[in-house]
């Protein structure tokens, strides 16, 4: 019995959410393709760091998404011009090289011969070497399975390189680093494609391979999924909790000197609550800020949260603190 959903929201909580439901209630004897694609927006892996694999302030500065999804891999850069499916299938049906194998044809419909890579990549060659079209993660339970990819139309892969490239924080992660590949848009290649004709595309392939041919279910914030604990799962995919404080642990290590003496500041944060807080100065009146260590413990790895307390202080070294933090703490 197969299922073909296709997503009109660009907004990825809402379609990780959706994929999230699918999977946990699908019948075992199912066999689920999901298209969707996100606008701006850091998709991050499962056991991923957002404050190591993102440059978090720049993210905030244009608008950009942070999202975390439920299967492992790294940090990937979405915008329109990145299409994104999703297979799911029971045990012991779900295989997926079945799952690669029709995406290769797809794309071979629309006149693109690419090739599976040892590191879950779709692959083109090109003058220049192999170029990456597609990069995959998994997730499987002890029932079913799930592969989901995407595939570079026409994505803007400069800013790309801008959200994945980290501010230079002295971060001593314990989260798994992404690796990044060359890639390429299928419209450097000369193919011209959109959103709607490649979800064709995968479509027919996923018939084909299947022998059988169903409705698509179009789904979007106006026509909601018809899923028990929809709400629910969309809340959390979108609070700070999950995107954030699920980071593994890891340390930061700021300093800077002001007109009344140097400070250092040492955190140790795991799931995105600060656990320790170090102050180290020469400043003349050590005490208000050895307070400020004190109190920074349980607190959130948050902006607003660690300058809440800062406020608190006080002399001159509130302003100067609450300048210097509010910037590099983002």
């Amino acid at each position: 019995m197969l299922r073909l959903l296709i997503s009109h929201s660009h907004d990825p909580h809402f379609n990780l959410a959706v994929e999230e439901c699918i999977f946990r209630q699908m019948d075992a004897s199912q066999r689920v393709l999901f298209l969707w694609r996100n606008a701006d927006t850091v998709v991050i892996g499962r056991a991923q760091n957002p404050w190591k694999e993102c440059n978090t302030r720049r993210m905030e500065q244009d608008g950009i998404t942070l999202a975390r999804r439920s299967s492992g891999g790294g940090a990937v850069f979405h915008d329109l011009g990145n299409s994104c499916f999703t297979f799911m299938a029971g045990k012991p049906a779900y295989d997926k090289s079945v799952s690669t194998d029709i995406v290769l044809a797809a794309l071979a419909r629309l006149g693109v011969t690419a090739e599976a890579s040892g590191r879950n990549d779709l692959l083109v060659e090109t003058p220049e070497g192999a170029r990456k079209i597609s990069g995959s993660a998994y997730r499987e339970t002890l029932d079913r399975g799930f592969h989901h990819g995407t595939v570079l139309r026409s994505a803007d892969l400069g800013r790309l390189a801008d959200y994945l490239n980290p501010d230079p924080k002295k971060l001593a992660a314990k989260g798994i680093s992404s690796v990044r590949g060359r890639v390429t848009n299928l419209a450097e290649l000369g193919v011209s494609l959109s959103h709607e004709a490649l979800c064709e595309a995968l479509g027919e392939a996923f018939f084909h391979h299947y022998g059988e041919r169903v409705a698509a279910e179009i789904i979007s914030p106006e026509r909601l999924p018809d899923l028990p604990g929809f709400a629910e799962t969309f809340a959390r995919q979108r609070s700070w909790e999950w995107n954030f404080g699920r980071a593994p642990g890891f340390s930061h290590q700021l300093e800077e000197r002001f007109t009344w003496g140097g400070v250092e500041l040492h955190l140790e944060v795991d799931k995105g609550v600060i656990g320790a807080a170090r102050i180290f100065t020469d400043s003349l009146d050590p005490a208000p800020l050895e307070r400020l260590a004190e109190r920074l413990h349980g607190c959130a790895y948050r902006p607003e949260s660690v300058l809440a307390e800062v406020a608190r202080l006080e002399g001159e070294a509130r302003d100067d603190l609450m300048g210097w933090l509010s910037d590099a703490l983002r």
